[in-house]
């Protein structure tokens, strides 16, 4: 089983999250992909960020919907780091890329900046939300996609179905063998998150998911050894 390792955020266990410094650092620690977080600022900057307000991960206050990009570059992210735009990490990492969305405006901005530069192939596309999925589909020939789930049931399944997801992101303390089966049956790969401990990582194994998304490199070394 080819068992892929996701860095969250970068490795935002170590690292600011998602910040360069901390993609960079999920590169050099070897992880598969690294996975991060899309919003738009006031004026329709691609910025990655997690939250909708900057407040716990800069030294700001407020939605990053109500500020420019400048305002936004301003901040301080931690250690000196910068929000990112999104085209800056493309430019700053070679390893692959999941981009989590969390609603139809940013699937549409991020499809251009894939349409034009041929991303398809190196950016997966997470989201919790459905229509952000089927939109993103929509936009982006050949693209693929991941619904995340936190509180979910075997529906998870069918609503991935139902929006062309190759792939679910579940919460690992809530997943079931029930689950990863009807998963199986629909062909869907499956990862768990957040996985950063020996527990869960032998959770993941048991199961025989294709993956874990992590806050820790290494994940990457130990995941690789344990059944």
């Amino acid at each position: 089983m080819n068992f892929l390792t996701i860095g969250h955020r970068g490795v935002m266990g170590v690292e600011p999250e998602n910040t360069l410094r901390s993609f960079v650092a999920a590169q050099e620690a070897g992880l598969d992909v690294v996975e991060l977080d899309l919003h738009l600022s006031k004026d329709g900057a691609l910025v990655v960020m997690h939250d909708a307000r900057v407040d716990r991960t800069t030294d700001g206050t407020g939605a990053i919907a109500d500020k420019t990009l400048d305002e936004l570059r301003a901040l301080d992210a931690g250690r000196g780091e910068r929000i990112p735009l999104f085209t800056e990490v493309l430019d700053a990492v070679r390893t692959p890329l999941q981009a989590e969305i969390k609603d139809v405006r940013a699937a549409r901005a991020l499809a251009e900046v894939m349409n034009g530069r041929g991303l398809a192939d190196r950016v997966e596309v997470a989201s919790f939300h459905d229509e952000a999925l089927a939109e993103i589909r929509r936009l982006v020939p050949g693209v693929r996609t991941a619904l995340v789930a936190s509180r979910y049931g075997t529906d998870v399944v069918d609503r991935a179905v139902a929006v062309g997801a190759s792939r679910l992101c579940l919460n690992i303390r809530r997943i079931t063998l029930e689950v990863v089966e009807h998963a199986r049956k629909a062909d869907l790969s499956v990862f768990g998150w957040v996985v950063n401990t020996q527990d869960h990582l032998r959770l993941v194994r048991a199961l025989q998911l294709d993956g874990a998304t992590t806050d820790y490199p290494e994940i990457k070394r130990t995941g690789r050894f344990t059944a």
